[in-house]
């Protein structure tokens, strides 16, 4: 079926939008794909594969932070994208597609997460003058993950460490949470930003001190971080978003997606 040239047009400048946008690896693994009446999420081994993540966790979180940027550059279009993660399983490649809906009435936190799309990355570990954000910035980052489908739980305080450090936590350990755990990251560095806070984060998650304690029965630690406030009192002018990876899980897992 032909794709209505305005449709398309609609589909392809969303596309350049989430693809200028920031996400957790500087290495895209992944790639949209316009087809009829969606957006497809491919996934690109070839150029994500590790020999720390044979099973793809890295790729999927980063597939699915990109997932985030797609959302609110349709938001910004007034479309709605409603996503559905790993929709064909005969396609095991495609990890997400995204169909643009109805019109939807843009709100401000969208407005103000995509703003922080256009803001350069810059990682790095935190500067030697930060220190723990209120609590009361760490709950609302929390509420971030929470509409991803994910938990954010404070870890005890470290030797050395400058921030909060926090665990994301899904429900399952399957693809799909990895997918919900990486929209769910992004979600939070770009809520992080928006309040002038820095965000240093890691997806080797078994061994760190604390993670055992925080969590509850059932809940699979996906990503480690460390967020940080730079100054006496946060100011949206002055967000910054930095970006650490390390090493992924050694990886029992589902194989990692098929190319195409």
């Amino acid at each position: 079926m032909n794709v209505p040239a305005a449709a398309r047009a609609s589909a392809e400048r969303l596309v350049v939008a989430a693809t200028m946008g920031p996400t957790v690896h500087d290495v895209h693994a992944w790639r949209f794909k316009v087809v009829s009446g969606l957006i497809e999420v491919h996934a690109d081994p070839d150029r994500f594969r590790p020999k720390h993540d044979p099973a793809g966790r890295g790729l999927h979180l980063s597939s699915g932070a990109a997932l985030v940027n797609l959302r609110l550059a349709a938001a910004q279009l007034r479309h709605e994208a409603v996503v559905r993660l790993l929709p064909d399983p005969g396609r095991p490649f495609v990890l997400a597609s995204a169909r643009l809906a109805g019109r939807h009435r843009t709100s401000r936190e969208e407005r103000l997460l995509y703003a922080a799309t256009l803001r350069p990355f810059r990682a790095g570990p935190p500067a030697a003058a930060s220190a723990c954000p209120p609590p009361s910035v760490v709950d609302e980052l929390a509420g971030e993950a929470r509409l991803e489908g994910a938990v954010l739980r404070r870890l005890p305080p470290a030797p050395h460490s400058a921030g909060q450090r926090a665990v994301l936590t899904t429900r399952g350990d399957s693809p799909a949470e990895w997918l919900r755990a990486g929209q769910a990251l992004q979600r939070l560095l770009l809520g992080a930003a928006g309040r002038s806070l820095a965000a240093s984060f890691g997806y080797e998650t078994l061994d760190a001190p604390g993670v055992g304690e925080v969590t509850e029965p059932g809940e699979t630690p996906q990503v480690l971080l460390e967020i940080t406030q730079a100054g006496p009192a946060p100011t949206p002018a002055a967000g910054r978003w930095t970006g650490r990876t390390t090493a992924g899980r050694p990886a029992a897992r589902a194989a990692s997606p098929a190319a195409p």
